[in-house]
């Protein structure tokens, strides 16, 4: 426009009129054609360059970029270029120059099936990301990415990040209740859906309800939509990657193309993403996140997960959750190869892929130990005998090892004397030294075969949730390890980790690098000395924004000095120069959450979390929840596992050899004595116990998509029932 601007204004009289009728015509001026002889040459050049300077303005678009992810374009429009990561897709830029030809993904379950070197995979994201600028994408703006695992999920997560846009995420499993609930409070203006089966399931109420621009679906053909809605358009994965890449192209072989922007870097203090909180306790909370504090957990996650080049990650956790998703950007730093699987295929895929790290939450290891558990029971006796028997051998052997190594757990501040000190560290030596050969031998004969199944050469990382000690304990006798890490999602989410080389079972780990922990009591704020019970505060770069349109509940959260009540209830390890503990100074242990605590009639406070771990020791019992708030005593609901308890009642010669069913009156007998054994140790015991026929599931709103129970929606569905087993 600026040649020709220049042609017309220079030219003749007839060029004036021309120019006029152009600028008329793009509505840049709304006058008529003036007389020949009222307008000058000069007076119409002055008049026209200020309307194409006006206009110019008016048309420039603030172009917000990645800086290092595209460093080509800023530098030569302004922009300072810069080496180091500012926002979250700059990883892509490092990591395509380090390892391009090195395959960053595997998606082995989607159609197609995919695999992307990173030099592709950032070719990828450049692309989507131009795709969405193309169809009207502003920085700043909401888009609401709904959809599940899958290299595209990754691909639309960073091109949208890339744009200086603002991605809203949840997965395709949610109710259409709860994802219109956040896609109106989070203000999106866009949809990006994981295929034409949730875009039928979800359309209707979002068109009739809701303002949308476009829709974006990830996989799948138009063939599949249920009809056409009017009103916005629908794109698919591809058509935006091919405007991409025809638009990219444009830019970088045209000044002209270049000269339409403002270019303006995402500064590390821009939000990058929304994240609502699964909601156990109510409705959810937008959790504002920067990329200054995901980049936080790229730049640390190192000291608990040392991967390396080559290294497979086995992913299966839902992309979106903050756990999965900041340790997926951590280690495609480091030239990793990531296979997506899914919870149907997680027992041939640790076959098939061996990999070095799995990164899960709990309830996927008490799922590998209950699978190889029973294996052993339905072995012959002999083997039966024999695996058991290596078993507690190896635990015994591991537990004195930790106590030589100084790295046994304690919450006594008192040091034993250095004469204690070293008799226990004598004699934990002497019994590891007796008992080495035969650990070694069980794992040649027994454990070998347990690690050709599950591969996890290097470590499984456990978070999201408290992981069982008799889990922990067991892997650790089996020389698998696992390091137990703690978050929330206000923390993007990693605050504290077990180290490879300080693995203190019982703990979740030291706090990471710029994490600040302190312990406090809930009513008067007092920071408490280390070994006592209270409520865990954390302060550090990973600490969110605030929640999105919420600032009452953001300053509940965290207080004038920048401290986040995590509302978990635990305590800190005392520092010990000599003895079993030391080396577990200051590692962090959690003992459940304050909003989770029973307060009994009797005015007793009780933490469920500890009885439901032991319980779930149980082959019998597939889920439990405890109640029994303002009650006298102890309840639970339980979920039983039908098949084991049918086996266990014709052990025991309550049913007959042929038996296929059980009254209610027997199983409840049978779970009753079963609770009791397993949680004769704990400090509360349970009484009366309700069974429930069906389990608690996402589906049933029962947990939440992250797995975890939704104690006060398990409640109210069975309040009636609890009433009368109180009666």
């Amino acid at each position: 426009m600026m040649n020709l601007t220049s042609n017309l204004v220079s030219g003749s009289c007839d060029g004036r009129y021309a120019m006029q009728y152009l600028l008329s015509n793009h509505g840049l001026i709304n006058s008529k054609l003036p007389s020949r002889r009222c307008c000058s040459l000069r007076d119409f050049r002055k008049r026209m360059l200020r309307v194409y300077c006006e206009s110019t303005m008016r048309e420039m678009h603030i172009r917000k970029c990645s800086p290092l992810l595209e460093s080509a374009l800023l530098s030569g429009n302004g922009v300072l270029p810069t080496t180091e990561w500012k926002a979250v897709p700059d990883i892509w830029r490092t990591s395509a120059e380090k390892f391009g030809d090195h395959i960053a993904l595997v998606d082995p379950y989607h159609d197609p099936p995919m695999n992307l070197t990173y030099k592709q995979l950032e070719q990828e994201i450049l692309n989507f990301s131009e795709g969405l600028r193309v169809i009207g994408v502003s920085p700043g703006e909401k888009l609401s990415l709904f959809a599940d695992n899958s290299c595209r999920w990754l691909v639309a997560d960073q091109g949208t990040m890339a744009t200086g846009a603002v991605n809203v995420v949840r997965g395709s499993r949610s109710s259409v209740e709860e994802l219109f609930q956040i896609y109106n409070h989070s203000d999106s203006v866009a949809l990006v859906v994981d295929n034409p089966e949730m875009y039928n399931r979800i359309v209707y109420t979002f068109s009739s309800q809701a303002n949308i621009k476009f829709v974006v679906l990830l996989w799948g053909e138009k063939s599949s939509l249920s009809s056409e809605v009017k009103g916005f358009p629908v794109y698919f994965y591809q058509e935006i990657i091919d405007m991409g890449h025809e638009s990219r192209t444009a830019l970088l072989h045209s000044e002209d193309a270049r000269q339409q922007y403002a270019y303006e870097a995402i500064s590390s203090d821009d939000v990058a993403t929304l994240i609502y909180t699964s909601g156990t306790t109510g409705n959810s909370k937008g959790v504002t996140l920067t990329h200054k504090n995901l980049l936080h957990q790229i730049r640390n996650l190192w000291d608990i997960v040392p991967a390396v080049p080559g290294d497979r990650f086995l992913s299966m956790l839902p992309s979106w959750h903050v756990y999965e998703r900041s340790c997926e950007y951590f280690i495609f730093t480091f030239g990793i190869e990531q296979v997506y699987t899914t919870v149907k295929n997680l027992k041939d895929d640790l076959r098939r892929y061996q990999p070095h790290y799995v990164i899960a939450v709990p309830l996927v290891y008490e799922t590998l130990y209950s699978g190889i558990q029973k294996q052993f029971a339905t072995s012959s006796a002999i083997r039966k005998f024999v695996a058991l028997l290596f078993l507690r051998i190896s635990m015994a052997y591991m537990e004195a090892k930790r106590i030589y190594e100084g790295k046994y757990l304690t919450r006594s501040p008192e040091e034993p004397s250095h004469i204690v000190a070293v008799l226990d560290w004598l004699r934990a030596r002497i019994i590891a030294s007796m008992l080495r050969p035969l650990h070694m031998l069980a794992r040649k004969i027994v454990y070998s075969k347990i690690h050709a199944a599950l591969g996890i050469s290097k470590a499984g990382v456990s978070g999201g949730g408290s992981l069982p000690s008799h889990v922990d304990r067991f892997f650790e006798a089996i020389d698998i390890k696992i390091q137990n890490g703690y978050g929330l999602t206000e923390s993007s989410p990693v605050v504290a980790a077990r180290h490879p080389n300080f693995n203190v079972l019982g703990s979740v780990g030291h706090p990471l690098q710029h994490t600040e922990i302190k312990v406090v009591d809930a009513e008067t704020d007092e920071v408490l000395p280390a070994g006592s019970n209270g409520i865990v505060k954390i302060r550090g770069p990973q600490v969110m924004k605030g929640y999105y349109k919420n600032p009452v509940a953001t300053k509940q959260a965290i207080d004038e000095h920048g401290w986040l009540n995590t509302g978990d209830i635990g305590w800190i390890a005392p520092h010990h120069s000599v003895g079993r503990s030391r080396r577990s100074g200051g590692v962090i242990v959690l003992e459940g959450r304050a909003k989770d605590t029973i307060v009994l009639s009797t005015g007793e406070n009780v933490e469920p979390s500890v009885i439901e771990e032991a319980a779930m020791r149980s082959s019998l019992i597939q889920q439990i929840v405890v109640i029994g708030q303002d009650q006298r005593r102890l309840g639970a609901i339980i979920v039983p596992n039908k098949e084991e308890v049918i086996l266990a009642a014709k052990k025991l010669s309550i049913l007959d050899s042929d038996a296929s069913e059980i009254s209610k009156e027997k199983m409840t007998s049978l779970l009753y004595e079963e609770l009791r054994r397993w949680t004769s140790e704990c400090p509360f015991q349970v009484g009366p116990i309700l069974i429930a026929e069906e389990p608690f599931t996402i589906d049933g709103g029962q947990m939440t998509p992250t797995m975890k129970v939704k104690r006060d929606k398990v409640v109210e569905k069975y309040q009636e029932q609890i009433q009368n087993l109180y009666k």
